[in-house]
């Protein structure tokens, strides 16, 4: 893993792409299969807690219910399956973290549109929102967040045909690399990757396809789409990831977390304690395996 986490408030620059990736992981998870044929990779997931840190739990026996927002439209953190029932990784996530803190009948999870999950907090109808908001200093002023439980990492894919190998610092070096213009992963590809012949492009597809076509090398995108689409039948296998993957709080935000109403002190307290506690038994590292079954990392 290199020292170089998205913070996915944006459904980014592979918008395009969820309703297809969604509809196979449908496929893929009710047929028991792997969700995707990804690079093998690191199945760990980063430490994110201290294992001999124990944090506080604060008494929850005064809250009347914990409603959890999420939305349909971010596999595989959160989508419809073949039967229209919500799945994904947060879904099976807020249920482990409910039972951890012995609260299961107190939890409720609904799915609400992206635009509408700050303003459903803000006015009292949830008690958090686990959906990969980015934290942003705007954000913290209005609303507490919990530690990052997971964080997304950028990758680069190339061309078969060009059999790169090796580091991509050295191996791309003056090669053209594609970009969606004006994302993090343009700056963050500039910033760490100087050498490289930066192409932006105004759409992830018009990326994709001159990444098909080879007029460029390679692309630098999200890792956690790009992974699915160079699987995918959309790719033809024309491509493979390479090297990577590259996380940068900088470029790409502190990872994901979970958002809750300002004034809210005890329910952060006791997500924390509570993953803090599933990291130190396994299971959430089976929750992430369930989805990321050959690792994001």
């Amino acid at each position: 893993m290199h020292a170089l986490v998205t913070s996915p408030k944006s459904r980014g620059p592979f918008k395009g792409l969820l309703s297809g990736l969604a509809a196979m992981l449908a496929v893929v998870i009710g047929s028991g299969f792997p969700v995707a044929a990804q690079q093998p990779g690191n199945a760990e997931l980063p430490v994110m807690f201290d294992a001999r840190e124990r944090l506080p739990r604060p008494d929850l026996s005064n809250v009347l219910r914990v409603r959890a927002l999420t939305t349909v439209d971010f596999p595989p953190f959160s989508f419809l399956d073949q039967t229209g029932r919500l799945t994904g990784f947060h879904v099976d996530f807020i249920r482990e973290i409910c039972a951890e803190l012995k609260i299961e009948a107190k939890c409720q999870i609904q799915a609400v549109p992206f635009a509408d999950l700050e303003p459903t907090l803000e006015k009292a109808g949830a008690e958090l929102v686990l959906a990969g908001v980015a934290v942003t200093p705007d954000l913290r002023q209005k609303f507490s967040f919990s530690r990052p439980y997971l964080l997304l990492p950028a990758r680069f894919a190339v061309g078969k045909k060009i059999g790169l190998t090796g580091h991509a610092s050295v191996a791309l070096s003056g090669r053209p690399v594609g970009v969606v213009a004006g994302t993090v992963h343009e700056a963050m590809l500039k910033g760490f990757f100087p050498k490289v012949q930066a192409r932006p492009f105004e759409t992830p597809d018009a990326m994709l396809d001159a990444l098909k076509q080879g007029s460029v090398d390679a692309v630098f995108a999200d890792g956690l789409r790009l992974p699915f689409w160079v699987a995918s039948e959309a790719s033809g296998g024309c491509c493979t990831l390479f090297d990577g993957p590259y996380m940068s709080q900088r470029y790409l935000g502190e990872g994901l977390s979970a958002m809750f109403r300002h004034n809210d002190t005890a329910l952060p307290a006791a997500f924390d304690s509570a993953v803090a506690a599933l990291a130190r038994n396994g299971r959430l590292q089976e929750i992430y395996l369930r989805y990321f079954p050959n690792g994001l990392y």
